[in-house]
């Protein structure tokens, strides 16, 4: 985790945890933001870029439940743990069905939280690795994501960084549905009529990129979103 500094969107109402919690990760290099409800750490969340967030259950105005389901629909990936004195079964399941990547009740112990926060971040960092390290064989073409080539007969189109994004989710699913919100949100940043329409420009690009190859085709599905066909 050497090489820059983890950043940390940190919601918790109780000033005397929140602070504590707060200057333990920042001593541990980690850098900080804390908020103090649901809703200033959802302004904090769009306004700025975090590595992982930790979130109270019970905040005024937005509990964090609300919260991490505001957030999963802006970014389904970042990693995410609760922080909670609510110990029932039921709120715990509830957290997990979320997306959670840990429920962790409270009182907690400062140091088992730190090794859990390493953990998945070092988790997700060795995925993200791989999957910019994967190529893509699709029909007679060869997608190189990492280099944001598409290789077809000894001709190379280097592709944007949108339409490369946009491919790199059509290949990672491929033959299978990618749904409209889900390619939105994750590249445009969210799901409005006027990212539709520019994502619909991104996808009649990328046609006319395949057209060499009539096996291959990406398949409108009619307000749910686009499957990308590849022959086995």
């Amino acid at each position: 985790m050497e090489g820059r500094k983890y950043r940390v969107l940190l919601c918790e109402d109780d000033t005397n945890l929140g602070m504590v919690l707060k200057n333990y990760l920042e001593l541990n290099d980690y850098e900080v933001v804390l908020e103090r409800d649901g809703r200033l750490g959802f302004a904090a969340f769009q306004r700025e870029k975090f590595d992982i967030c930790l979130l109270d259950v019970m905040m005024p105005h937005v509990d964090g439940f609300s919260l991490a389901e505001d957030i999963r629909d802006i970014d389904p990936e970042i990693p995410l743990f609760f922080l909670s004195a609510k110990t029932m079964k039921d709120d715990i399941i509830n957290g997990y069905k979320l997306g959670a990547d840990d429920y962790v009740t409270k009182p907690f112990d400062s140091e088992v939280l730190l090794l859990k926060i390493k953990a998945i971040l070092k988790r997700n960092e060795e995925e993200t690795r791989i999957s910019e390290n994967t190529e893509f064989d699709l029909g007679s073409y060869h997608f190189n994501p990492k280099l944001r080539e598409l290789s077809h007969d000894g001709k190379t189109q280097t592709l944007s960084p949108k339409e490369n994004d946009l491919l790199k989710m059509l290949a990672e699913n491929k033959n299978d549905l990618l749904p409209r919100e889900r390619a939105l949100k994750r590249i445009w940043g969210s799901d409005t009529y006027f990212n539709g329409r520019s994502m619909d420009v991104y996808i009649a690009k990328l046609r006319k990129y395949l057209r060499d190859d009539e096996n291959i085709e990406i398949v409108n599905i009619h307000g749910n979103g686009f499957r990308l066909v590849v022959p086995a």
